[in-house]
């Protein structure tokens, strides 16, 4: 190796040290549970400290532009870009609040002999989705997809308390497989085709004439059904309600949450990057014509939002609710991209900051009620309003949110997606999406109705949580309400992040 090739390696290296502080922790991790085998208390504070680490990396290299393990003077193989980044410090948040959910947590603490495992497999789902939103070639996204994934499945049915466990496990294995099977296909095709596997390359090559595109419109179709499989969008959504019910609640957030946003940051790039022909003035894209992803993703968007929302008001318990919940603002969120211009992204952004808060701590009192209770069921909610009257209030502000009401954070969300689609001039889209998010209000008013107006045929204790967990709780409620009225500082941020290596 010459001193050139050595010093480009080294700064790739430095380029990935969120990557590798993270990958260090995962090793660290092993080797605090082989040594403390009888205690499994440092684990937690070894993974904050490693995502404390991993989120000032990306904090200092926030601006960044540039590629990382190039070769023969290509584009590389991942890319450090605000975009990116921004989805790091989505999922580092994310993680940091896993670690306080599992600290929360019966399900978690009752499994106590397997704390190693679950710590590290978090950390392995972490690298593989910093992967995946940075990744500018066809086989690393699928390596960091299958990263991903693996964990998840053990982690889904790690506890193994009972059989809806191992049947989340199960069913995550199953569609996991047939998704990763198709996708792969997809990927083959496409190289197939144009004989490379980097994004930026396949955008310069299918501009050619003599271009397949009926066979490369196949080869992009499976690729998203890989993609759609990891986002929750219809029809690849059906292991969502069944795994989100039997897996532990805190992995069950984690899932909601930054597993869909590592799936959208790399819809987005992967669209992005391989069919970008320009950018105008506006700031709206106009792709190559092989495949007409706008019609196709309004498409399934409007299937997505519509299935959640109306699948979820028949559910009675509380995980598959926000379950079917979580769906449907998969669907709001392919609207944002449906626009097809930098004021939707713009708004996903937006989106995806409120949605994390509000969903998060919806999660974290269902646990919380759960850890009390022991049940998950709604009918088990009645009175809960005044036997705890601050989670109560606490889920009731997670609901209106995610409803979309002002004044909170989630109406923010849901405002800028709606003006992108104006802007767009995609009026019937719009139209369709306000009618969905009037459904959506019926089941999450039907939560409110059983907390404060049904009363219990037994009667509430009342009790409370930990005074951690409390804080916990505030610590999710005021950014919800402060947002809805002061949002300028995520606006900002969600412009500065928009920028895509190349265009």
């Amino acid at each position: 190796m010459n001193t050139n090739s050595l010093n480009y390696l080294v700064n790739s290296l430095y380029l990935i040290k969120p990557e590798l502080a993270i990958s260090i922790t995962l090793v660290l991790l092993v080797l605090v549970d082989l040594i403390f085998i009888k205690n499994k208390k440092f684990l937690p504070y070894v993974s904050l400290a490693g995502l404390v680490v991993a989120g000032y990396f990306i904090i200092e290299q926030f601006s960044t532009n540039t590629f990382a393990f190039a070769t023969n003077n290509s584009a590389g193989m991942l890319i450090v870009d605000p975009f990116g980044n921004f989805f790091k410090l989505l999922i580092v948040f994310a993680s940091i609040a896993l670690v306080f959910f599992s600290l929360s947590s019966k399900e978690i603490k009752e499994s106590f002999e397997r704390h190693g495992e679950y710590y590290t497999l978090i950390f392995g789902m972490i690298l593989g989705m910093m992967i995946m939103v940075s990744a500018a070639d066809l086989i690393v996204i699928y390596v960091a997809l299958e990263l991903v994934s693996l964990s998840s499945y053990v982690l889904a049915g790690i506890t193994r308390q009972s059989l809806r466990n191992s049947e989340a496990s199960l069913k995550y294995v199953i569609y996991g497989g047939i998704s990763s099977g198709i996708m792969l296909f997809g990927i083959s095709i496409m190289y197939g085709i144009t004989g490379s596997t980097n994004l930026y390359e396949i955008n310069s090559l299918i501009q050619a004439p003599q271009i397949q595109s009926l066979t490369f419109v196949l080869a992009g179709i499976l690729i998203f059904v890989g993609i759609g499989y990891k986002i929750s969008a219809a029809p690849f959504h059906f292991w969502t309600p069944d795994v989100y019910e039997g897996a532990p609640l805190p992995i069950t957030a984690y899932l909601s949450i930054a597993s869909k946003a590592a799936g959208f940051a790399l819809l987005i790039r992967f669209i992005k990057i391989t069919f970008m022909q320009s950018v105008d003035a506006e700031g709206f894209w106009h792709l190559l014509g092989i495949i007409d992803w706008k019609t196709f993703i309004i498409i399934i968007s409007i299937l997505t939002m519509t299935l959640g929302n109306f699948a979820a008001l028949w559910q009675s318990n509380m995980k598959r609710l926000l379950a079917y919940s979580s769906i449907a603002h998969a669907g709001y969120l392919l609207l944002g991209l449906a626009v097809m211009s930098n004021e939707g992204i713009t708004a996903i952004l937006i989106y995806f900051i409120v949605y994390a808060l509000m969903n998060l701590g919806a999660f974290y009192v269902v646990m919380l009620i759960a850890n009390k209770i022991g049940s998950e069921e709604l009918d088990d909610y009645k009175g809960l309003g005044y036997s705890s009257p601050f989670l109560g209030a606490s889920l009731g502000i997670f609901l209106v949110s995610l409803t979309g009401l002002p004044p909170t954070a989630g109406f923010i969300g849901k405002l800028y997606i709606f003006i992108a689609l104006v802007d767009a001039k995609m009026i019937a889209v719009a139209v369709i999406a306000l009618l969905n998010t009037v459904v959506s209000l019926y089941y999450y008013i039907k939560v409110l109705k059983h907390l404060y107006l049904d009363k219990s045929q037994k009667e509430v204790p009342a009790f409370s949580a930990s005074l951690g967990s409390l804080v916990m709780v505030v610590a999710l409620v005021a950014p919800v309400l402060i947002f809805g009225v002061y949002f300028t500082p995520l606006v900002d941020l969600a412009k500065h992040s928009i920028t895509l290596l190349g265009f």
